[in-house]
């Protein structure tokens, strides 16, 4: 380098700022963390509601070295942190309960209804697809009923009411039928009703005979028995073949 340019470059570095020779990104997170130290911090703490201390819901107070405490009295909002104390037999807290089990039978396109409360026996409604399902009996006694003990220890039963239906008898029977026959017929399949036991109890039987194709295909005789069922509102009701 020629000394003019060397006596130059002297001079320019002489001109340079000191801070700005030592900056470095160490240094300026040191002088930030500094600066940061300077503001007061929050810290929150949580207080049970049992404590004498725990009175007021929030407050707040300075503590050494510029920290604000804000203290917090927990509250429970959550209904399994809250206190399960039984219930009394009320029309309100039946309802009540019923409508924590409501979504699991609005999703499988069904509902309930207190149809009435006679003493320590409740009677339900099992409405839309509920109403109707081969499996309602259970329904009722070990989700519903179940979950209704649980809460009102008062209720010693749970009965399901079913609206009134057509007769059960032979002629009733065949209305049904006259719905599949002409499927069975393409198939050159028939049915027909042979038998009917047990009107007026709680689980009556229809015996039915069909031939054909069909006659070995379960998924067939499901569906005939789902629709006597919807037809006579007997969840009880029971199809068996002949």
């Amino acid at each position: 380098m020629a000394p003019s340019r060397l006596l130059l470059s002297a001079a320019a570095a002489a001109l340079v700022p000191a801070a700005a020779v030592a900056f470095s990104p160490s240094a300026f997170a040191v002088r930030r963390s500094a600066s940061a130290a300077s503001a007061p911090s929050l810290r929150m703490t949580i207080v049970s509601p049992f404590d004498d201390a725990g009175a007021s819901s929030s407050s707040s107070s300075p503590t050494e070295g510029g920290e604000q405490l804000t203290t917090a009295t927990y509250a429970p909002t959550d209904p399994s942190e809250l206190d399960d104390a039984p219930l009394e037999l009320t029309y309100e807290n039946v309802e009540s309960v019923l409508d924590e089990m409501r979504p699991f039978l609005i999703q499988d396109g069904g509902n309930v209804a207190i149809t009435e409360i006679d003493g320590p026996v409740v009677r339900l409604e099992l409405q839309g697809a509920c109403g109707t399902c081969p499996s309602s009996t259970q329904t009722m006694k070990m989700g519903l009923e179940r979950g209704l003990r649980e809460r009102i220890p008062e209720i010693q039963e749970v009965v399901q009411s079913l609206p009134e239906g057509p007769p059960l008898e032979v002629e009733q029977v065949d209305v049904v039928l006259d719905g599949v026959r002409p499927f069975l017929q393409v198939a050159g399949g028939t049915i027909d009703c042979e038998s009917i036991r047990g009107e007026g109890s709680v689980q009556p039987v229809i015996t039915l005979k069909m031939e054909g194709s069909s006659a070995s295909l379960n998924s067939v005789k499901l569906e005939i028995a789902q629709r006597m069922q919807r037809h006579f509102m007997m969840s009880g009701l029971r199809v068996e073949w002949a």
